[in-house]
């Protein structure tokens, strides 16, 4: 057996250059990086053991090639490659003192099995020809996320040599296990001058046994020999699946590899969570690791994580009674299914995997996916008033849609496009986007009560928009900024001369007033000063410390409004708790037929600890308070707070 590169020459009858195929994904929106984990994802869940109980793991692995491995690099991949690295530029890349790698991995795949060469693959089992040698095959797998393959091309352009190596195992016919090693490199095409002339090439090379008439891979003990020399991950005795290893990765935009490794690992939760969550008391039909250096990095939990949680419930939604079916009227078709989720929610923290999304400072878009549950885009809809509303959405489409929508798809898969259909697959795709707008108007409508959860209360329009007013009111709640101090320092009640209700004044000069200091009113605890009367006692206070915020608290949002009880001693603190409604201004301790009123959830102190109670005894001090508010749907919230001594024996 010969061991070394094969360089694909043009057949008289003429072949794709390297270019061509390096050129199929064409001008993606999308980072390569996030087209990798798409692409590679879809991959691994199209190849998926049939009737397997057991979820596909799917890992992306970077290393550093170790000083134990690294001279195997160097002499067993140059052997037979082109000498011109113009032509073939992964010598350079090996001959640098440190060699980096990308690998992207699954198992509990069927591996890259069937025959070697693609004129001999003429049944169904084609993985290894369709992976590693052909160009633009059709998918083979009903509801599968792949079209034409084209997707595999993503190795290549993430390699600065365009070079990878392909290490899977498979089953037999025989119903043994092998394994295969070959190496890949697609480049430019070229025209080398040799002994006979000029020959023109097609910049596809393969590495791999040379002794016969065409490159074969590896099998057997001698690709696991070559493998445990290169540092490559083994299969078990009875594992299948296929590892993808990218020489020399482009991660040039980060400026550590482990910055990579965070974004790889937010961006698969994003673009994979419906295979992550369990439904239907089923396990998630697959599983996901990021390693770096051999450190894992966690990727999110969809369904702890804002706001793919959001998603996650519409998703949840779609499948139960409360999904919509979407439908074409004209041709009558049933386009697929909807759900959709709006809630309160803090202001989002920008990342590069949302940013590149187009999600930033709030959620309002639609998870647009087919049957296989793979994530296409995420479309936006509408913007809510305030960042702190948001909605989310999920659409399947219907599994006898399938195929219109797949057309619809350009080779990253990344978006429906009814313009590169025909009539009648084009009014379909047109019309499915109709049917989602029209859903989102009901839910953002300011008379309707359109979505999950929504009140009988109409729909105000108060928002962040207005003068004074913190968060939004559309099925949500917020906070008035009239009844907290307008910045982040702290400020403590006045109090009157007459030791009555005190009174607050903002930095913009806006009364507030609710905040009471002393007794029930404010009023002093102990006796006056004279003779042998007892000193007195300080009079207890809230001091505010900054505006109410929304903060997660498990799958709820709540407003946290934080203070400080200065004034040492036992004292009970009660909310003092109010809406204004949208339009209105008015102020209403008693809800309205059909509404609801916030509700004090606890008092957290600085441990974190919550204390239960309305009125609670707690002990004054300088230590962080904060009052844990469910706001009221469709209303504005005002969180007050009253203090009162408690009163010795």
């Amino acid at each position: 057996m010969e061991v070394s590169w094969y360089s694909q020459p043009y057949p008289p009858e003429g072949a794709s250059a390297a270019e061509g195929i390096r050129n199929q994904l064409g001008r993606p929106e999308l980072d390569l990086l996030t087209i990798l984990v798409r692409e590679s994802a879809q991959n691994s869940w199209d190849a998926r053991l049939p009737d397997s109980s057991t979820p596909v793991d799917y890992g992306i692995d970077m290393w550093t090639v170790d000083p134990a491995h690294a001279g195997a690099w160097r002499t067993l991949l140059p052997a037979g490659a082109p000498t011109n690295p113009d032509h073939f530029p992964l010598r350079n890349t090996l001959r640098h003192p440190v060699i980096r790698v990308l690998a992207v991995s699954d198992r509990g795949t069927r591996g890259l099995g069937g025959p070697t060469r693609a004129n001999d693959a003429v049944g169904a089992d084609r993985d290894f020809v369709s992976f590693i040698r052909n160009i633009g095959e059709p998918r083979d797998r009903a509801l599968g996320g792949g079209t034409y393959g084209f997707g595999k091309g993503i190795f290549y352009l993430l390699s600065k040599s365009g070079s990878v190596l392909v290490h899977s195992r498979c089953r037999t016919p025989d119903g043994g296990y092998e394994t295969r090693l070959i190496g890949c490199t697609l480049w430019k095409s070229y025209v080398a001058t040799e002994r006979g002339g000029d020959r023109r090439y097609t910049g596809r090379h393969w590495w791999g046994d040379t002794s016969g008439d065409v490159v074969e891979p590896l099998v057997g003990t001698a690709a696991e020999a070559a493998a445990q020399r290169l540092g490559l991950r083994s299969f078990g005795p009875r594992e299948t699946g296929t590892t993808v290893v990218v020489i020399d990765p482009n991660l040039d935009e980060f400026e550590q590899p482990t910055d990579a490794a965070d974004y790889l690992a937010e961006t698969i939760a994003w673009h994979l969570w419906p295979k992550m969550i369990s439904t239907d008391g089923k396990r998630p039909a697959m599983r996901f690791s990021v390693t770096c250096d051999g450190v894992p990095y966690e990727v999110p939990d969809p369904r702890s994580t804002p706001p793919l949680h959001m998603f996650v419930k519409a998703y949840e939604v779609m499948k139960s009674e409360q999904g919509r079916d979407l439908a074409c009227r004209n041709p009558k078709k049933h386009l697929g299914r909807l759900g959709l989720d709006k809630r309160i929610m803090p202001a989002l923290e920008r990342s590069r995997a949302k940013d590149l999304l187009g999600i930033e400072d709030v959620v309002h878009h639609v998870c647009l996916m087919r049957p296989a549950e793979l994530v296409v885009t995420y479309r936006p809809g509408p913007k809510p008033p305030s960042i702190h509303q948001g909605y989310a959405g999920v659409f399947r489409a219907d599994e006898s849609m399938d195929e219109v929508y797949a057309k619809a798809e350009p080779p990253t898969h990344d978006a429906w496009n009814s313009q590169s259909l025909e009539r009648p697959e084009s009014t379909y795709v047109h019309t499915t986007f109709t049917r989602i707008g029209e859903a989102l108007n009901g839910l953002l409508s300011l008379n309707g009560n359109a979505g999950q959860g929504a009140s009988s209360v109409a729909l105000g329009a108060a928002s962040s928009y207005f003068s004074g007013l913190v968060g939004g009111a559309w099925g949500i709640g917020g906070a008035t900024d009239y009844s907290k101090p307008g910045s982040t320092a702290t400020r403590s009640s006045d109090v009157d001369d007459t030791g009555g209700r005190g009174r607050r004044t903002t930095k913009k000069g806006k009364v507030s007033g609710r905040a009471t200091v002393g007794g029930e009113d404010g009023d002093d605890a102990g006796a006056p000063h004279g003779g042998n009367d007892p000193v007195p006692r300080r009079r207890p206070r809230v001091q505010y410390v900054g505006d109410p915020y929304y903060e997660d608290h498990g799958e709820s949002t709540l407003l946290v409004q934080e203070f400080r009880l200065p004034v040492a001693g036992p004292q009970r603190v009660r909310s003092d708790l109010a809406v204004t409604l949208p339009g209105t201004g008015g102020r209403e301790t008693d809800p309205p037929l059909g509404a609801s009123m916030p509700v004090l959830v606890g008092w957290q102190d600085a441990s974190g600890r919550v204390h239960d109670g309305d009125p609670c005894v707690v002990e004054g001090s300088d230590a962080l308070w904060r009052a844990l508010v469910r706001p009221a749907p469709d209303t504005m919230t005002e969180i007050g707070i009253k203090v009162e001594a408690v009163k010795e024996p």
